[in-house]
C-alpha cells in the first residue's frame, strides 16, 4: 500500500520532444536563395530586354520627338531599308502584299500601333506612300520611329 506509482510526464516528456523537434527534417522552405536568383534574372532581362527589338539596320532621321511609352506586346514594326524595300518586322514585303501580311498578323494581336521605321536617305514620298498604304488598310495609329536628340528649331538644338 505504500507503494506509489510515479508519473512521467511534466519535464521529461517535453524534453524529449524538444530534442525530436532538433533532429527531424526542416519542412519549411528557405525563400532567399530563390528570390535572388529572380531578382539576377529580372535584372538580366531588363537589360536584354531593349536590345531584343526588331533589328532591320537603318539611318534613322534625329529629331527632337520624345520615346513613345512600352507597350504589352512587341511592337509590329514596318521599316523601309535604302532603295525603298520594305521590310514587316524583318522578312522582306512586296508592295502588294504588304496590307495583307499585316492585316493577317494584325488579326492575332490585342495592340493595333504600327510603328514606321524608314532609312534617312529614303525620299518622303516613299515613307508617304507607305503611311498611306498603312491609312487605306485600316490602320490609324502609326507611329514614326526616329533617332533622340535631333535639331530643335528653336536656336538651341544641333
Amino acid at each position: 500500500m505504500g507503494a506509489g506509482v510515479m508519473k512521467r510526464g511534466g519535464g521529461g516528456g517535453s524534453r524529449r520532444g524538444r530534442r525530436r523537434g532538433r533532429s527531424q527534417a526542416m519542412s519549411e522552405i528557405n525563400v532567399t536563395p530563390f528570390v535572388d536568383v529572380m531578382l539576377v534574372l529580372l535584372i538580366i532581362f531588363m537589360v536584354a530586354a531593349p536590345l531584343l527589338t526588331v533589328g532591320v539596320p537603318l539611318k534613322l532621321p534625329k529629331t527632337a520627338a520624345t520615346a513613345l511609352p512600352t507597350e504589352k506586346e512587341a511592337p509590329l514594326t514596318i521599316s523601309i531599308a535604302p532603295g525603298g524595300k520594305i521590310m514587316l518586322q524583318t522578312t522582306e514585303v512586296n508592295e502588294a502584299d504588304l496590307i495583307p501580311k499585316l492585316r493577317a498578323v494584325a488579326a492575332q494581336r490585342q495592340d493595333r500601333k504600327v510603328y514606321l521605321r524608314a532609312d534617312g536617305s529614303v525620299s518622303y514620298s516613299v515613307v508617304a506612300q507607305v503611311m498611306g498604304a498603312l491609312n487605306a488598310g485600316g490602320f490609324r495609329d502609326i507611329g514614326l520611329v526616329t533617332d533622340p536628340n535631333g535639331p530643335k528649331f528653336n536656336g538651341n538644338g544641333g
